[in-house]
């Protein structure tokens, strides 16, 4: 008897050792983060594979098309403070994007476009371009990502990369088909979307990333000072349930202004919780951003001109991914504004400040913040999401559209951008907005 059950206790270790190397093998032969799939994590969703992928080019094609609703009804429709939502009760194409990768032996190339929405709104946000000649957000204006690469076979892979990248600080992607929400909450929508400079990744093993920084500056197409920003990344997932990410920053990013240095961390954790593709609730996962940061130097220390705030989440999924429910928000705590998105008030930007909301003066200047979306995803296939949203948004300070807009009257009264708006107008910037948000987004 006892033979018996030690052969079979034999035969248990001598199948363990052979799965066991069978997963080790597996491991090995994979690349990067691929032992598991990450789909459910915000900023990786999206299609398993191309269609139109050949063994050297992997295209790409995007298109994010929205309705917004401010229950403000501002009667220049102009939407404020947001980085994704920029009028109200009209259609609009926030970003139409094409493009893809190309790999050649150790060489590879990465370029995505953006026309629509974003090819204003995002370089309206860039200050550094006000700095000499040659209107950097003109020639940047239609190009989200456009770098190279020199791949290095050392362990899972270095990659020596130059060029336009995202950022991945605060969580959510820049492209809204790859999130749980459209609107983010403050600390991914104030914090930069993208990085103009060069980056390595090294990946010691196929669970573990590890990315230094050295950029023009906080999303910035130009370099606001003479000292570069530069950063550090590291993502760890340790298994196909939790993903861990660390940015960290530090750069001199307030024009004009050598002496006042930025210093910001932003670090995420992601966990899926639950799945069970039999079950009519397929899958949940939860997220947590924390950031915080401050400027020191120029008039300002990091007692008065900080940031802190945060973001967490909750996602569910419904029957085999086809539906979709997230519920979440955060604040934020920014005194000085430094890191606050600037009106649009009559065509207001980062560079120009915005009239009725200060952002120049020295501390103190308060701005403490907090938002809520709820947000239902219907996903017929894994290249398309139909979106509803309702997001809540409050400040401490008049910061967002009120009825009257943000855009001066002509002589008739109607709303019209002008160089020299009446002497008795100024915007209508409340501290509260209610708004409703439904897109198609697509990527193939």
């Amino acid at each position: 008897m006892f033979k018996g059950i030690a052969g079979v206790i034999f035969i248990m270790l001598i199948v363990a050792a052979q799965v066991n190397a069978e997963e080790k093998k597996a491991e090995e032969s994979a690349g990067p983060f691929e032992f598991a799939d990450f789909s459910w994590a915000p900023g990786n969703y999206g299609p398993p594979d191309s269609f139109f992928k050949t063994d050297h080019f992997v295209p790409e094609l995007r298109l994010d098309s929205d309705y917004n609703y401010s229950f403000a009804h501002p009667r220049d429709n102009t939407i404020s403070g947001s980085s994704e939502v920029f009028r109200h009760n009209e259609f609009q194409v926030t970003q139409i994007g094409f493009g893809g990768d190309v790999n050649y032996k150790d060489v590879g190339f990465r370029l995505m476009t953006q026309f629509g929405m974003y090819a204003t709104t995002t370089p309206r946000n860039d200050p550094s371009t006000s700095k000499g000649q040659w209107q950097l957000d003109n020639a940047y204006r239609y190009i989200s990502e456009a770098y190279g690469t020199y791949h290095i076979n050392y362990d899972k892979g270095i990659n020596i990369q130059s060029g336009i990248f995202m950022s991945y600080v605060g969580l959510w992607s820049y492209y809204n088909f790859d999130n749980w929400t459209y609107q983010p909450s403050y600390v991914s929508s104030n914090t930069p979307w993208f990085f103009n400079g060069m980056r390595i990744q090294y990946f010691p093993n196929e669970r573990l990333k590890i990315e230094p920084w050295l950029v023009n500056g906080w999303q910035a197409y130009g370099k606001f000072n003479e000292a570069p920003g530069v950063g550090l990344q590291i993502l760890w997932k340790p298994t196909g349930d939790w993903t861990i990410l660390g940015n960290q920053y530090y750069g001199a990013d307030t024009l004009a202004t050598p002496g006042r240095e930025r210093v910001h961390s932003d670090d995420s954790v992601m966990y899926k919780y639950y799945e069970n593709q039999n079950a009519k609730v397929s899958k949940a996962a939860v997220s947590l951003t924390v950031d915080a940061g401050c400027e020191q130097g120029g008039g300002v220390d990091c007692g008065n001109q900080y940031f802190l705030g945060f973001m967490a989440y909750h996602r569910m999924w419904f029957l085999h991914d086809h539906f979709g429910l997230t519920i979440g928000g955060g604040a934020i705590n920014n005194p000085g504004r430094y890191l606050v998105l600037t009106p649009p008030v009559n065509g207001a930007t980062a560079y120009s400040g915005a009239q009725g909301f200060n952002q120049s003066s020295p501390p103190p200047q308060t701005f403490h913040a907090w938002d809520m979306q709820v947000t239902g995803d219907w996903m017929p296939t894994r290249n398309l999401t139909f979106r509803l949203e309702y997001t809540h948004r409050e400040a401490d300070v008049p910061y967002f559209e009120g009825p009257g807009g943000l855009t001066p009257p002509d002589a008739s009264g109607a709303p019209v951008n002008q160089a020299n708006p009446p002497a008795n107008w100024s915007p209508d910037l409340v501290k509260k907005e209610d708004r409703m948000t439904a897109a198609m987004l697509i990527r193939l």
